[in-house]
């Protein structure tokens, strides 16, 4: 089963996009549920990913890029 990982729908309420400032592990990596993934950066605050499922990640974006809310940034399987 693949597992989204998603920019959360509840970031600031002015803040349409967000940025990614780091991803904490690398495409390809072996993660557990809670574990800490990314950073991103809305125009105010900066937040981390956590992983919303175990398995291997396969990242789809990179550091730098400008995601929406609820955007697609990454998958685990």
């Amino acid at each position: 089963m693949v597992t989204d990982v998603v920019i959360p729908h509840d970031l600031w309420e002015e803040d349409k996009d967000t940025v990614i400032t780091n991803w904490l592990v690398n495409d390809g990596a072996c993660v557990k549920e809670g574990a800490l993934i990314a950073e991103i950066m809305t125009a105010k605050v900066q937040f981390e990913i956590n992983a919303p499922a175990s398995g291997v990640l396969t990242i789809k974006e990179e550091v730098d890029a400008v995601i929406p809310k609820g955007g697609l940034i990454g998958t685990i399987a």
